[in-house]
């Protein structure tokens, strides 16, 4: 079988977004070729309330997803389209921007705020679609219970058990988490890009060229059927990423992906003139 090996690892670097949110920008613009068609991911561990409160007031999005992954915490939510609600720890919102949205979220003060943004790149074909929000709820998030550990399925599909499914990328997402001195075999589509992160604990990846991997860590790896892994004595947790890249043209600029930089310049026009959300855009 040919394994997955790591290529690379890289821990990001802390800095502040929204309205002054201290957070891990883990990966963005220079990581997309290897994990097209994912974009961006953000982790946020804090336990102070003045890290996040200031929050991400109202802001657009166009020509991408996100999902937020909350383990720990609370957010409130409201956008451009009159939806409004609660993220709620062991929760999860998967939000299509598509052809415009504007939207907040307001992390409120909790004994730990503990969790996920993925940017999910959006094919050409549909940048321009509807925007459409999916809460997923803690009974939406099915577990597989392993002899190792357990394995809960987001999206995508884990030893038969299914999470959501996404309604444009086919992405996988899984949150992996294994007793101490545990070792796994994850399958994984040789086609697809793959990447992991570490939130807590330790352990190897790899079998030809075995590498301990701590956590707050994001992981790369080269093409294959599997990945080994090998949790440290305090055991580990970790997500793991999988899509089918979409190998298009991106042009990125703040919270708006396209794949010209016509589109980007539109996009940002139409913000200038308060035509970037209109009756049919919204619709």
């Amino acid at each position: 079988m040919n394994m997955r090996e790591i290529t690379r690892t890289t821990q990001g670097r802390k800095t502040m977004d929204g309205a002054g949110v201290h957070l891990i920008r883990v990966l963005g613009h220079a990581d997309t070729r290897e994990i097209d068609p994912f974009l961006m991911l953000d982790a946020f561990d804090s336990e102070n309330p003045s890290d996040y409160i200031a929050g991400f007031p109202m802001h657009p999005h166009r020509g991408i997803e996100t999902i937020t992954y909350l383990i720990d915490g609370t957010i409130k939510h409201k956008d451009s389209l009159g939806n409004g609600g609660v993220i709620h720890s062991g929760e999860a919102q998967w939000m299509t921007a598509g052809r415009g949205i504007m939207h907040e979220e307001m992390p409120q003060p909790s004994p730990k705020m503990f969790g996920l943004q993925i940017w999910l790149n959006l094919p050409a074909s549909d940048k321009m679609t509807a925007p459409v929000y999916f809460d997923i709820g803690k009974d939406m998030i099915k577990a597989s219970m392993i002899p190792e550990g357990e394995v809960r399925v987001l999206s995508g599909e884990f030893n038969g058990v299914k999470g959501v499914e996404p309604s444009n990328i086919k992405a996988t997402i899984l949150d992996v988490l294994l007793r101490p001195d545990q070792k796994l075999i994850l399958p994984s589509n040789p086609e697809e890009n793959m990447f992991i992160y570490v939130m807590n604990g330790e352990a190897v990846f790899g079998s030809r060229s075995p590498k301990t991997v701590v956590k707050r860590t994001a992981v790369f790896f080269s093409e294959g059927e599997a990945l080994a892994v090998q949790s440290g004595n305090a055991g580990v947790r970790f997500m793991v990423f999988c899509a089918l890249p979409l190998r298009e043209p991106i042009a990125w600029m703040g919270p708006i992906v396209m794949n010209t930089q016509k589109e980007l310049d539109e996009a940002f026009a139409q913000l200038r003139s308060g035509t970037f959300i209109t009756a049919e855009n919204a619709g």
